[in-house]
């Protein structure tokens, strides 16, 4: 202020002097805080959640191939399957599996990782992660037990929505319902589908068990209830098929029970 009164200017062009002076100031304020952000993001630990394709590999957007080069570890749900991936992009990284049978210590050492400042991402085998599979657990101990960990969502292919986005069936409300369990509560789970009162429904199934879910939705609902099948999602043997659930039991054989399959029912 001393330095503006020696000036001997007029109070209106003071007040103007000042008013630019302040713009200036908190401009610096804005950028020297961009700056601290961006240079020292690394001291605080991310977890990435990090959806990875579906079928076909030209899915994978920009930003997921970008955090794939830049973490420290990938946690990945089957190592072998993550590992085809990054050789395709040229990626190499250190790797730790996570799965549904994993230990405690193996989710101790995400933690541990995260502790050290070490940034982390999360990918399961196909698709977006902790939708049907056991990634959740994951974020949840995060959450709990460091604060500082920054969770992101890094957004991609989803079988779920890849599916109703060519069923042409209204899909602004829907009821997902994952796997079926393989034995226990399997019952019990198909049963709960006749009172399910936001449609369609939609289910995960594999190979192995298409044919038992078919039975199962003809037990529950009918084999004259209509069905929606899609297999083998963005890859070269794509294909929605529709038709009564007895004609899914009929058509779904030899060579056609192959694959990776998404269940709609309408």
């Amino acid at each position: 202020m001393y330095f503006l009164e020696s000036l001997d200017l007029p109070l209106l062009d003071m007040l103007e002097i000042i008013d630019v002076l302040l713009m200036v100031f908190f401009l610096f304020l804005n950028f020297a805080i961009y700056y601290i952000k961006f240079n020292y993001a690394g001291f605080m630990p991310n977890l990435y959640v990090v959806a990875t394709p579906i079928g076909n590999l030209g899915d994978i957007t920009l930003r997921a191939l970008d955090v794939l080069k830049s973490v420290d570890w990938i946690v990945a749900e089957d190592t072998r399957v993550i590992s085809k991936l990054l050789a395709h992009f040229s990626i190499s990284k250190s790797l730790l599996s996570l799965h549904q049978y994993s230990k405690d210590k193996s989710y101790d050492k995400v933690l541990d990782l995260l502790k050290e400042g070490k940034n982390v991402a999360l990918v399961s085998d196909a698709g977006t992660p902790c939708i049907s599979d056991p990634g959740s657990y994951l974020v949840e101990l995060v959450r709990k037990n460091i604060s500082e960990a920054k969770i992101i969502a890094i957004p991609g292919p989803s079988a779920v929505i890849s599916a109703l986005s060519i069923a042409g069936v209204p899909a602004d409300q829907f009821t997902f319902l994952g796997f079926p369990p393989h034995q226990k509560g399997r019952q019990k789970f198909f049963n709960i589908l006749k009172d399910v009162a936001i449609k369609p429904i939609v289910l995960y199934e594999s190979t192995h068990r298409l044919q038992k879910t078919f039975k199962n939705l003809k037990i529950v609902l009918g084999g004259e209830a209509k069905t929606m099948v899609g297999k083998e999602l963005t890859k070269i043997y794509e294909e929605l098929w529709q038709g009564t659930v007895d004609e899914a039991v009929k058509y779904f054989v030899g060579d056609k029970i192959k694959g990776e399959f998404v269940i709609i029912v309408p």
